[in-house]
């Protein structure tokens, strides 16, 4: 089976987008004229992945008619956690699903947010890669509806659920197959799983690292901010 470089996360149901997402799963709504999906497809591309695992839930197949079996210069593959299980397994049990199609290291990226400029470098995951860490995230500066941000980011690029530089995670990180080690392999049974439980955990151990992304970001997670991305 070939190994994925990266997943998507294309499952949630977007109920703070109603009504625009009741026919339209949130990752093919578009800004600047092009699904917010195919942002992230199109970078990944660029960056020399090669394959890339999409997970489904709501709308599931409206996502895998729009984009197909390649994109960008991708092949795509699916999860289908709505067909397979009646609806989305959160965060960590989406990604825990999928393992079988991904690599020992890969990119995690949700597919409703907007990050222009966002490389994903291959020299981070190669410097990954070589390193201890079991998960290395992409925090960004706290926007107006999250102040209070989520991690703390220590001088020695560690991620901390404490302290007094407290960023936002932008939901892009790098993650080994062994951080879902608890986790059934291939979650059979379906296991509805939050990530951010993992990633404390993880940061309990010292087992996080992280760096801030200054660049372009916005969590499409309104109207009100997809509209203010598509004003001319």
């Amino acid at each position: 089976m070939t190994e994925a470089q990266a997943i998507v996360l294309a499952a949630g149901r977007g109920e703070r987008m109603r009504p625009l997402t009741d026919r339209c799963p949130k990752p093919l709504l578009e800004v600047r004229g092009r699904p917010l999906i195919a942002w992230h497809l199109q970078a990944l591309a660029q960056a020399g992945c090669r394959d890339v695992v999409v997970n489904t839930a709501w709308l599931g197949e409206m996502l895998e008619e729009r984009l197909g079996a390649s994109s960008e210069g991708l092949r795509l593959h699916y999860s289908h956690e709505g067909r397979d299980f009646g609806g989305a397994l959160e965060t960590g049990g989406g990604i825990a699903r999928a393992l079988p199609q991904l690599g020992e290291v890969f990119w995690v990226v949700a597919g409703d947010v907007f990050v222009p400029g966002f490389g994903f470098a291959p020299v981070a995951l190669e410097r990954f890669a070589a390193g201890d860490k079991l998960a290395h995230l992409f925090l960004v500066p706290n926007p107006p509806h999250n102040p209070n941000g989520d991690f703390a980011l220590d001088d020695d690029g560690l991620a901390r659920n404490q302290g007094a530089r407290r960023h936002t995670y932008s939901t892009i990180g790098l993650y080994r197959r062994s951080f879902f080690a608890e986790l059934p392999a291939g979650n059979p049974q379906g296991l509805k799983v939050p990530l951010a439980p993992m990633l404390r955990r993880a940061m309990d151990n010292g087992l996080v690292s992280a760096e801030l992304h200054t660049g372009p970001w916005t969590d499409v997670g309104t109207p009100e901010r997809l509209t203010q991305l598509n004003a001319p």
